[in-house]
């Protein structure tokens, strides 16, 4: 499988062949059908009134799956292009233009090009988190939930904070939740322990109610990551490869740290290592080499060596002490140059080394590995893992961080299809050994909606539909870009069951009930997390939690329903001081059957005319959702 360059995750274009995952097989894999059609929930939920914030780029902004399941009502609010600098921006913004409402956004027609030309990706994930279909079965998970668009500037990280901020902004001005949907990742960006500026800002957002989800990343096939523990002073060599891709590939970016801990935990003790670079022929004889660099003073060196007429052109930078987590940090770069070999060597008294090696481009951010490998006859080298695979913003505790399987399914021949792990899906732990990723879903040969408007996609289609005069297309990707807004558009789902649960109990609920087989038991945790995503586990589990907003934290009404089973009538007990609370009872169809007012203290419901059975009464307050089962005899 050839490796794209025009997104940052991983893009496998495979075509309509056997083993295909459609998006309407990804549905039922996470149990998302369910919760469409009210199996053993009050009624169906969709997304409505919840908020999806895509950052991305190659957005269509007239693509028919971002109207109504009719394709008349359309559900993208605003859209921020940063790239865009004819303005209007936002407002508290300086630059970019931004898109308010479907006549802007309809006349504006698609994102502008940036560093990736005109591209798709964000239509792709779009569509998957919360497009409408546009009369195919390619629907997404939250049909119903309205969408913000950032075309997003991952140069700076600035850009970054500001498109959540905005989105925040734009939320609280609707009065609705929020979920923002990443389908990016970045090594050097923050750092790897999950700390650093943009972990501030997730922290400080989720604190406000935002729910944040990300993909795991594509690195699970590669051995692009390199550790060492010392104990005493010592020093490792390690051959480092080029990822094979083309386009605007320079050549290898990598990554230096040392933690004072074997947990990983952001440092209390500063512990300095020195590296160097290295260049062999291919016998892997050393024909030159940078001395030894010691991260105990801030350093940057832009140089080159000329060997026999050739030139290899490398770059490093050295910060003695990051502000956020107190250890040494070095960002290697070295130009590809196909006649030599590469290594690094480190040294160091103390403390666990890691590197990881990606690409660099001219252009855009590679966010894809290459390999470590042991130099051969060297017998103080080592080779990579795959390990700790999980980069900046998926790597922030807050982060509900997402790995990709392939949809389990059953064929015309009545065989099983797929279930497994994709081979690319990054694998953990996290760098302070939590469970990232957290949970995975359906992310490997996913159709969805493709930019009428891109200039760099080739590959085939798996249906085409004409819409305004207009032809729109549904392609086959693939990558943990894909899993990620599955998950972001589960989570609508919950916040529609439930708008006052904390982000933090939309995690624990997503990660509670994931579920288990026989693919995820073989494969465990470091590639599966909890899990396989089961939307309707999840909206169960929300509808019977207690959920408050965080940020104003009231002191939540108590409810009680008494007796219990009960039969002819029931009465609720409700210690609020709220005049009128609206509660609906509800078979397990989904139908109401009693609708009824509860006012403080005891109100008494009339169950004569219901049949015997399981029921479900739903009781909802101005910032809190109560599910109870009512037995009726």
């Amino acid at each position: 499988m050839k490796r794209i360059t025009t997104t940052l995750a991983l893009i496998l274009t495979l075509q309509m062949a056997f083993g295909q995952m459609w998006l309407h097989h990804a549905v039922p894999d996470g149990r998302v059908d369910s919760v469409w059609n009210a199996i053993g929930l009050p009624r169906g939920f969709t997304g409505d009134g919840v908020i999806i914030g895509v950052t991305d780029w190659g957005f269509d902004y007239t693509h028919p799956v971002f109207y109504d399941t009719n394709m008349v009502s359309y559900r993208v609010l605003r859209a921020w292009d940063q790239y865009k600098m004819s303005g209007p921006a936002p407002a508290g913004f300086t630059y970019g233009t931004e898109y308010v409402g479907p006549e802007e956004l309809l006349t504006a027609q698609c994102d502008t090009a940036n560093d990736y030309d005109f591209a798709y990706h964000g239509t792709h994930c779009a569509s998957i988190a919360a497009g409408a279909g546009a009369g195919t079965e390619y629907r997404g998970v939250a049909f119903e939930a309205n969408l913000l668009f950032c075309t997003i500037n991952l140069n700076s990280v600035q850009c970054v904070i500001d498109a959540w901020r905005w989105m925040y902004d734009v939320a609280q001005q609707e009065g609705k939740r929020l979920v923002i949907s990443m389908s990016w990742g970045v090594y050097y960006m923050d750092n790897m322990d999950g700390t650093g500026m943009l972990a501030d800002e997730v922290e400080r957002l989720t604190d406000l109610g935002v729910v944040f989800v990300s993909s795991a990343g594509n690195n699970g096939d590669v051995n692009f990551h390199l550790s060492k523990v010392f104990t005493q002073r010592d020093t490792v060599y390690s051959r480092f490869n080029f990822p094979g891709v083309s386009g605007a590939y320079w050549g290898a970016s990598i990554s230096m740290t040392n933690y004072d801990n074997i947990t990983n935990a952001p440092n209390t003790v500063n512990i300095p290592f020195a590296f160097q670079l290295l260049v062999m022929n291919s016998s892997y004889q050393v024909v030159a080499s940078t001395p030894f660099v010691s991260t105990q003073q801030d350093t940057y060196v832009d140089s080159v060596f000329v060997i026999d007429g050739d030139t290899v052109v490398f770059n490093y930078e050295v910060v003695s002490t990051n502000p956020y987590n107190h250890a040494p940090n070095v960002r290697l770069r070295v130009k590809k140059n196909s006649h030599f070999q590469y290594a690094i060597g480190f040294t160091a008294e103390a403390g666990v080394f890691h590197a990881w090696n990606l690409a660099e481009l001219t252009k855009a951010w590679g966010n894809w590995g290459g390999a470590f490998s042991a130099i051969p006859q060297w017998t103080n080298s080592v080779a990579g893992d795959r390990l700790y695979a999980v980069s900046t913003p998926s790597n922030i505790e807050q982060v509900i961080t997402v790995a990709a399987h392939q949809s389990r399914y059953t064929n015309n021949a009545g065989y099983s299809i797929g279930g497994g792990i994709a081979d690319f899906s990054s694998s953990g732990p996290g760098f302070t050994m939590s469970m990232k990723p957290m949970v995975s879903a359906p992310g490997k040969n996913v159709v969805s909606a493709l930019s009428s408007f891109t200039s760099t996609y080739t590959g085939t289609y798996a249906k085409t539909i004409t819409f305004n005069g207009r032809t729109y297309r549904f392609v086959s990707l693939s990558g943990t870009s894909m899993s990620g807004p599955f998950v972001a558009g589960v989570c609508a789902l919950i916040l529609q069951a439930n708008p006052y649960l904390s982000p933090a109990q939309v995690m624990d609920i997503v990660g509670q009930t994931a579920y288990q087989d026989s693919f995820t038991e073989s494969a465990g945790e470091l590639r599966f997390g909890h899990g396989k995503v089961d939307a309707h586990a999840a909206v169960l589990l929300a509808l019977n939690t207690v959920g408050v907003e965080q940020h104003t934290a009231p002191e939540a009404g108590e409810y009680t329903v008494y007796p219990n089973p009960a039969t002819g009538e029931a009465y609720v007990t409700a210690n609020t001081n709220e005049s009128a609370v609206p509660c609906v009872v509800y078979d397990l169809s989904g139908r109401a059957v009693l609708q009824q007012t509860i006012t403080p203290g005891v109100t008494r419901l009339d169950i004569a005319h219901l049949t015997p059975g399981c029921y479900i009464l739903r009781i909802e307050d101005h910032r809190q959702v109560i599910s109870k089962k009512l037995i009726v005899r």
